[in-house]
């Protein structure tokens, strides 16, 4: 059970890292763009929504993987999922994303505490 918890700090951890640092290093510069896709209002609205929901998502995994009762089977596909796109992170970044082992540490313990 406690990597289960362990897990879910991670989880925590990646979705306030996501969520502040995304905001300021990636949205918020993105969102001063008015050339493109980002001259449109709704785009920059629907990205900005569509980057902190995913912070969201995260946030809801970390409850999923300690909710009691929570059935073994997803708690393995939530692990699954974080475990495989921190591995993705990693390679397809080269190790240049500061996301990868956070995502992948979830994921891992996540797996662990589902043996």
């Amino acid at each position: 059970m406690i990597w289960l918890w362990l897990s879910a700090a991670f989880m925590v951890t990646t979705a306030v890292v996501h969520g502040v640092l995304g905001e300021r290093r990636l949205i918020g510069p993105l969102l001063t763009l008015d050339e493109g896709i980002m001259g449109f209002d709704l785009a920059r609205k629907v990205f900005r929504l569509a980057w902190h929901a995913l912070s969201l998502l995260m946030l809801v995994s970390a409850a999923s993987v300690v909710w009691p009762g929570t059935p073994r089977g997803l708690i393995l596909l939530i692990g699954g999922a974080w475990a495989a796109t921190g591995l993705f992170d990693a390679i397809y970044t080269r190790g240049r994303h500061i996301g990868w082992p956070l995502l992948a540490a979830s994921g891992v313990f996540t797996l662990l505490g589902a043996a």
